[in-house]
């Protein structure tokens, strides 16, 4: 997750029902499927990882939902810009 040299900081976040369920689905998928235990946590911070391998920035963002807009475009386009499947 972060290398050796990088202290973890406490973070505290309002995630509703759903958004709960869908980490805790894949946690679960990981655990039955390969046996390994991915907590809340540990999802969430890879997610961090991936906004910044995708270079994805705030910069003139309004709203959350332009923010989610701005990602799934760069993960499109990272896909050739081929549909989720």
């Amino acid at each position: 997750m972060n290398g050796p040299h990088l202290r973890a900081h406490r973070v505290i976040a309002s995630l509703n029902r759903e958004q709960v369920d869908a980490l805790d689905k894949v946690g679960k998928d990981a655990l039955f499927s390969a046996g390994v235990k991915l907590s809340r946590t540990h999802i969430i911070s890879v997610l961090v990882n991936v906004l910044q391998r995708l270079h994805v920035s705030g910069n003139g963002v309004r709203t959350p939902d332009e923010l989610e807009q701005r990602i799934l475009g760069r993960v499109t386009k990272g896909r050739g810009g081929k549909p989720h499947g």
